[in-house]
């Protein structure tokens, strides 16, 4: 049977063999989505409340935010949950390389989303002195975004694993270590990159000129970033390499689905915590 006519003959949203029609994968999501609107509900609450009283000589949260650089990561979160829709899009279809390319951009983008979150901690704590215990608005702020970047760290890992897996090929007696190194040299090119990219925006905002940022974060950085050229190269000529047919086909859609709903969860959940806690204050 041809890939065309195998993919027509997969229904990739019913399943007959269960009561509902609904695949068991995708309805365990669902209810586990259910319950964590529930527990995302409960914190925007807690933080719209306190804002409507604020405390007498709080911290203002126009003076603290930047709307700026939240707006862009915004953005980035945005264009994840596009990527990740052309990532079940392709599986669907049986087009596995497709589907790996949009899971790795995705991945991408949820890390400079993670970036942008990490530095935007760092500059609220040390620059505008604003911590989980100094005042009602860090302790709401930081419990809230902080456990919505829990949530796309560990989508970001699920992304890695099903990236990884998308490798598995049929016969291959050391598949275990083989795909264990490459999770462990993925995320660690992910976690260098990283590094290496906050390296560079704290080089640049520190020094007085572009020259004298970029040569100073060199200096700084070179170890991290031979690491990470040398974990990319891994990526691209050695783990990628093709080593057979693999178990990764349209069979699998279900589960890259199932992934897609929580991504795009997490996307949605954002899209009202940057409504409530950053726009509002400027309303």
């Amino acid at each position: 049977m041809s890939s065309h006519s195998a993919s027509a003959a997969i229904d990739h949203h019913h399943d007959p063999s269960t009561s509902t029609g609904i695949p068991n994968k995708k309805l365990l999501m669902w209810t586990f989505l259910a319950s964590d609107c529930m527990f995302f509900g409960a914190l925007i609450s807690t933080h719209l409340i306190y804002r409507l009283h604020p405390p007498a000589g709080g911290l203002e949260p126009k003076i603290v935010f930047s709307p700026e650089l939240t707006s862009f990561s915004t953005f980035i979160l945005l264009m994840s949950s596009l990527m990740m829709a052309l990532a079940v899009t392709a599986i669907q279809k049986g087009n596995v390389k497709s589907c790996r390319w949009s899971l790795l951009t995705t991945i991408f983008f949820g890390m400079i989303f993670l970036g942008c979150q990490v530095y935007e901690f760092n500059h609220f704590v040390f620059e505008k002195k604003m911590t989980l215990s100094n005042s009602i608005l860090g302790t709401t702020f930081y419990t809230l975004t902080g456990t919505h970047g829990c949530h796309v760290a560990i989508g970001v890992l699920w992304l890695a694993l099903m990236y990884v897996r998308s490798f598995k090929v049929s016969v291959e007696k050391s598949w275990f270590s083989h795909q264990l190194l490459h999770t462990v040299t993925l995320l660690g090119a992910l976690l260098l990159s990283l590094k290496v990219t906050l390296g560079l925006v704290h080089a640049l905002q520190t020094e007085p000129s572009i020259g004298a940022g970029f040569g100073h974060f060199f200096a700084a950085e070179f170890i991290f970033i031979a690491l990470a050229l040398v974990a990319y190269g891994l990526l691209a000529f050695f783990f990628a390499r093709p080593r057979g047919p693999v178990q990764f086909t349209e069979v699998n859609a279900i589960d890259v689905e199932s992934m897609g709903l929580y991504w795009h969860f997490v996307d949605i959940v954002w899209i009202v915590i940057f409504t409530a806690v950053y726009l509002l204050e400027y309303l």
